[in-house]
């Protein structure tokens, strides 16, 4: 589970193997071996590849499967995975909208 996560989430953030590597201190032989799932980060790995990609460390590792924030200080609402982009673009603007709306009522 981890593999793929690590995976999917580096491609996201647009970070190779050998940028991951070099943040973890390893080889990106080791990465590319964490997402084949041949061998697991360390503990301290982990942690470091959380705070990098903002994921729960639960998220990573495959106990839940909303990706929640690494910081927990941080207000977080999970979107249902079925929501179309264009569904999470309405909600994004909506937000934006309550934004505006609270920012010209303090003015």
């Amino acid at each position: 589970m981890i593999g793929e996560r690590l995976q999917e989430l580096r491609k996201d953030h647009g970070v190779s193997q050998a940028q991951l590597a070099e943040l973890l201190g390893v080889s990106h032989y080791t990465i590319s071996s964490y997402e084949c799932n041949r061998s697991d980060p360390d503990d301290n790995s982990k942690i470091i590849i959380a705070k990098l990609f903002d994921v729960s460390v639960d998220y990573l590792i495959g106990l839940i499967d909303e990706p929640l924030s690494f910081d927990r200080n941080k207000r977080c609402i999970p979107l249902p995975q079925t929501l179309s982009k264009d569904e999470y673009n309405d909600i994004c603007d909506y937000i934006r909208y309550l934004e505006f709306k609270k920012n010209k009522v303090n003015e």
